[in-house]
């Protein structure tokens, strides 16, 4: 996913000149053919997140387009303030583009996990957060974040992430684009999980079980239309992301559904309330959390025996 933000960002280069890109320290060689458009329009911003994101904003109020790129923890708790003051109480239209998003970087450690982005930024007025389950979707997100003049948030996977959209499919801000059909089960998901989303719904539907999978890849603003439609569609609704479940994609849902005097049970799956500390591979740490195939199918089939 990050070479196709590299190859989008630089196609927006050629053909506007106000698209910036800043990077704090990493992708310098996956930027050449940006730099190769305009070098003065690439910053490298040092290890100094906080920094960037207030040039960024500098710049965004002064007619430009930033789009600033780096880890995601490292652009968005390590400069929570600077995105809340100088981009969102000014609302400059700054892209933060966090790359490596929820356990991506499980090997690394703690630090490098990031399960509180979606929470942290979808409390700050006027921010746009999205998660794009694929390339196809990135890209699409990106060319409408620089035209809808808003801080907007992007987190994406790190690398090889598969397909899942035809290239040619609708994608609108605060519109979730439905996956699959399904009768039963509403599997609401953002973000790169989707391919786990998808094989846990092929094997509910070998049991009987019919479900719709829809991607949510806007968090902020919700396609709470979307969800209105499916309240009296299915028998459970479970939202699937790789992020804590307090304050992210379920908790978005829960806030809107719990509006409503009569509505399906809902499953929230994401990662616990702790750190995890073992090291391992991305794969190793969604089992660990339920978040493969199998794990999302337990947990579904134990809701709906209480259903």
């Amino acid at each position: 996913m990050r070479n196709a933000f590299a190859d989008e960002v630089t196609q927006l280069a050629k053909t506007d000149s106000r698209v910036m890109l800043l990077s704090g320290d990493i992708g310098n060689k996956l930027f050449d053919k940006f730099k190769a458009v305009d070098a003065k329009r690439f910053l490298n911003c040092g290890i100094a997140e906080a920094n960037m994101m207030g040039v960024a904003a500098g710049l965004a109020l002064n007619g430009l387009r930033p789009i600033v790129y780096t880890i995601t923890p490292f652009t968005t708790t390590r400069c929570f303030e600077q995105i809340r003051v100088d981009v969102c109480y000014h609302e400059a239209p700054v892209i933060i583009v966090g790359t490596g998003s929820g356990l991506s970087y499980a090997e690394l450690g703690p630090t490098h996990h990031s399960l509180e982005d979606l929470a942290i930024l979808r409390t700050l007025p006027g921010m746009q957060v999205l998660a794009p389950c694929d390339a196809i979707e990135m890209r699409l997100a990106l060319r409408e974040a620089i035209k809808s003049n808003q801080p907007t948030y992007i987190r994406i996977g790190k690398k090889g992430e598969p397909a899942i959209h035809d290239p040619q499919v609708q994608f609108q801000i605060g519109q979730a684009i439905t996956v699959r059909e399904g009768s039963d089960v509403l599997f609401v998901a953002a973000g790169t999980l989707m391919p786990q989303v998808l094989t846990a719904a092929e094997a509910l539907g070998a049991q009987g079980i019919s479900v719709q999978v829809a991607s949510f890849h806007s968090i902020k603003p919700l396609d709470e239309a979307y969800l209105r439609n499916c309240l009296s569609r299915h028998k459970l609704i479970v939202t699937i992301e790789e992020h804590g479940r307090l304050g992210g994609l379920g908790s978005a849902v829960s806030e809107y559904i719990s509006q409503f005097a009569s509505h399906p049970p809902l499953l929230r799956l994401g990662t616990l309330d702790e750190f995890m500390h073992e090291m391992g591979t991305q794969d190793y740490a969604r089992t660990r959390y339920g978040l493969d195939s199998a794990g999302i199918v337990r947990q579904v089939n134990a809701r709906l025996a209480d259903v």
